[in-house]
């Protein structure tokens, strides 16, 4: 317990911090096509979700190890360069959540990190061939895999299901989704959890409290998994709103291929070890799902942005990261006050600002896009 100073005690709930939107920032990744659906209702899809990723985060440990001893040199990294990695990762979540994108938390949590040790360690602290191998070519290669297995699977199930009664078939794959999307669930639980494990366990390691390549321990685990419980359980309703009813509108039997192929892209690369972006895995099937359905509409606006997202995510969170890096290796612990309060205050700035247009379990249903009103709307009736 000597290794555990008042900084790193810090770094550990601002890690579960994290955790807790990646929980509510990825519920979408499992739960909007159920809920588009109609296979489960909101508030009993967001309690299987929250509940399964807790089981998940049990299940595997290798992409934890990835990120405690895989993406950056774990002997040159400190508690004040991964505090403000976190930072920039927590910040970047709450603004796409804001609009309503569905970018990745995963690649906020590592450009954080690597933004943050490139500037605290300089450029030999990040191994940019493990980054390329374990998170950029995941990330190029997921989407495409997860969309192509889903457009194979949605055609297949139409062409099945042809002459079947239409009732009967959204009746069936509905029962089928309630299936699929707990799968998602664990799967979202076993991969992203351990984003979270992998960067408590490196903060032990730099402070010595853990050898190097050492795993996460239990508490470690337990406490990860439950707090991207919590937040999976409390709901990102206004990216669940983009997912289900933004890119193309979801029938019972393209949910079902979608959460099929997202489940199995996912949990192939945990078992392996590829930190990739489940937010990308699932929106690139529910795309494919989309593009296998004859006379689908495919809005290929909002796929745009939530692309243009996707390739800033890294490098914008890696300048947040950098900037508080940069503060706080050259304040020390007033720098890293500094910037608590300053994250802390925009985290709040933007969670007033979601009040002016909320959305939850109620009305996410209710339209295909979240826009936020920087004025109430006038009265019927009041003159222009």
């Amino acid at each position: 317990m000597d290794h555990i100073t008042f900084l790193v005690a810090v770094v550990i709930v601002t890690a579960l911090a994290f955790d807790f939107t990646n929980g509510f920032h990825d519920t979408a990744n499992a739960m909007a096509t159920s809920i588009a659906t109609g296979a489960l209702t909101p508030r009993t899809a967001v309690l299987v979700s929250g509940i399964l990723n807790i089981v998940g985060a049990f299940l595997s440990t290798e992409v934890a190890k990835t990120i405690s001893g895989g993406i950056v040199d774990d002997s040159l990294v400190t508690p004040g360069m991964i505090f403000a990695g976190l930072v920039g990762a927590i910040l970047w979540n709450l603004l796409t959540w804001l609009v309503g994108l569905p970018s990745s938390s995963s690649h906020a949590l590592f450009g954080g990190l690597i933004g943050a040790v490139w500037v605290g360690a300089g450029s030999h602290g990040v191994h940019f061939d493990k980054v390329v191998e374990k998170v950029l070519i995941p990330a190029v290669a997921s989407p495409v895999v997860a969309g192509i297995a889903a457009l194979l699977a949605t055609y297949l199930a139409y062409r099945l299901t042809d002459r079947a009664r239409k009732k009967s078939v959204t009746k069936g794959f509905r029962a089928g989704q309630i299936a699929s999307a707990s799968l998602v669930s664990l799967a979202h639980g076993t991969n992203d959890a351990q984003k979270t494990m992998g960067v408590i366990t490196l903060t032990l390691i730099s402070t010595g409290a853990l050898g190097h390549d050492a795993g996460p321990p239990l508490w470690v685990i337990a406490s990860a998994g439950l707090a991207i419980g919590l937040g999976t359980y409390l709901g990102g309703w206004r990216i669940i709103r983009t997912m289900g009813k933004g890119l193309t509108e979801i029938q019972s039997p393209q949910g079902f291929a979608a959460e099929t192929a997202s489940t199995t892209v996912i949990l192939t690369s945990a078992h392996l070890g590829f930190a990739l972006s489940t937010t990308q895995v699932a929106s690139g099937s529910i795309l494919g799902a989309g593009l296998g359905r004859r006379l689908a509409e495919v809005r290929w606006g909002v796929a745009g942005r939530m692309v243009i997202a996707w390739m800033v995510t890294l490098p914008a969170a890696a300048l947040v990261g950098g900037v508080s890096a940069s503060v706080v290796t050259n304040g020390g612990n007033i720098g890293a006050a500094v910037v608590a309060l300053i994250g802390a205050a925009l985290a709040g700035g933007i969670v007033l600002l979601s009040r002016r247009n909320p959305v939850d379990a109620k009305n996410v249903n209710d339209a295909h896009e979240v826009t936020i009103r920087n004025e109430p709307p006038a009265k019927v009736g009041t003159a222009a």
